[in-house]
């Protein structure tokens, strides 16, 4: 009786085995995963892949699974560190194919490990190099292989990109037949009012023609979460991108404002324009904030247009302190500005950008300037050692970002992002 029974229990188990792998049989074309891309404080991530299964499943293991990756582009030599190796894959479940969870279904998600130090997980890289200055897109391909059975995928069928697919991407705009801005921009969801106009400029790292690098590399497109559209009630988000970067002058070299950028007349004829095809943007609510170059860019249109912005929120200033007239300190420091930096930012020093700024617009009377001064840029999340985790101190974006900059201001504490909204021009 109990050899029958051992039997019957084997079968059972084996027949388990086989309803299991159901799922996993498959033909050629069913060798697909759609890749989901994240924006974190660090840069881009692919974070998830979600797989495409023969049939549908409803019990699933993360260790069943081996993940591959193979990272290449022209501007990546073959020697390359991160060009290739493993993922690792932290948690699994069964979904939707957009990787909503679910109790049974024909999609799996795998949750793949993410980290400001891993470097293969990244599909967007920093080149430093003649050529390949800036972040740009490599070509990033995964192989996922079950334990189990051998089924494979090794087939990017779509890619997720969550809250950069909120925006539109297609935006161009032609200024006087030499100069072709390209732009993202997002609208929010309201049935009545107008809505105010965030602007967001990008730092030296993201110019060219394609804006999703300018949503991602630095996590701009965070302000069409639904955290910080909260705050403003819903708000019009335009993401202008410049071909090469924003302080580049008439020689093609940088200024620190002590001569004219050439692209800053295109730019603002930008913002007309768009505001004038969005009769749902608010005008008296137009804000506009930026990092290192768009920090730059940011001061550089408060000054040559001082009422038209309600606010300014720049992070990590290029713009030397050195060289603002005592005539732009006027104009300045009766605008509504909330700066923010890093005390160790190895790029735009302090001592030559925002520190003296802020001391000479203090000095002269400013009423509504504000500076959020970090000792150091940190791991908001608390994953990767909080306090004691240190990023490049250029990335004071991050705190813009994330809306974690607080200061007591009129009696109360309010965040950057909510003192914003609450600016009317």
């Amino acid at each position: 009786m109990k050899k029958v029974n051992v039997i019957r229990f084997s079968l059972l188990a084996l027949l388990g085995v086989l309803l299991l792998n159901m799922g996993y049989a498959q033909k050629e074309s069913d060798a697909q995963y759609t890749l989901v891309v994240e924006g974190f404080d660090w840069g881009a991530a692919a974070s998830k892949a979600i797989l495409h299964m023969a049939a549908p499943i409803s019990e699933i293991k993360a260790a069943d699974f081996e993940v591959s990756v193979q990272r290449s582009s022209s501007c990546i030599p073959a020697d390359a560190p991160n060009t290739s190796g493993k993922r690792d894959v932290v948690y699994a479940y069964v979904s939707d194919a957009k990787g909503n969870r679910m109790d049974e279904g024909k999609f799996v998600t795998l949750n793949l490990e993410v980290g400001p130090y891993i470097g293969l997980d990244a599909p967007i890289q920093y080149f430093f190099s003649g050529g390949c200055n800036g972040n740009q897109w490599v070509d990033y391909k995964l192989t996922i292989n079950h334990k189990g059975s051998e089924a494979s995928w090794n087939q990017e069928a779509d890619r997720i990109i969550p809250l950069v697919d909120e925006f539109d991407l297609t935006g161009k705009f032609a200024f006087n037949d030499d100069i072709t801005l390209t732009y993202a921009s997002f609208k929010p969801e309201r049935t009545r009012g107008k809505a105010p106009l965030i602007i967001w400029l990008h730092g030296g790292g993201e110019g060219g023609t394609d804006p999703s690098i300018v949503l991602l590399a630095n996590r701009a497109a965070n302000y069409a979460s639904p955290e910080i559209q909260a705050l403003f009630g819903g708000a019009h988000v335009l993401v202008p991108q410049s071909p090469t970067f924003w302080m580049q002058n008439a020689s093609g070299n940088y200024t620190r404002g002590d001569v004219n950028d050439i692209y800053n007349t295109s730019l603002m004829a930008l913002i007309k324009e768009y505001v004038k095809n969005n009769p749902g943007v608010d005008e008296k609510r137009i804000y506009v904030g930026g990092c290192s170059n768009g920090g730059y860019m940011t001061q550089k249109l408060l000054l040559q247009h001082p009422n038209y912005f309600a606010a300014a929120f720049p992070s990590a200033l290029a713009y030397h302190a050195e060289f603002l007239s005592d005539a732009d300190i006027k104009t300045l420091a009766g605008q509504s500005i909330w700066y923010i930096h890093s005390k160790d930012d190895p790029v735009t020093k302090a001592a030559a950008t925002v520190t003296p700024t802020y001391q000479k617009l203090m000095s002269a009377g400013a009423k509504d300037v504000h500076l959020s001064m970090y000792d150091h840029v940190i791991d908001l999340y608390g994953l990767y050692g909080g306090e004691n985790y240190h990023y490049n101190g250029h990335f004071s974006w991050i705190y813009s970002h994330r809306n974690h900059c607080e200061k007591e201001i009129d009696g109360r504490t309010i965040s950057v992002m909510e003192w914003l909204a609450s600016k009317k021009r």
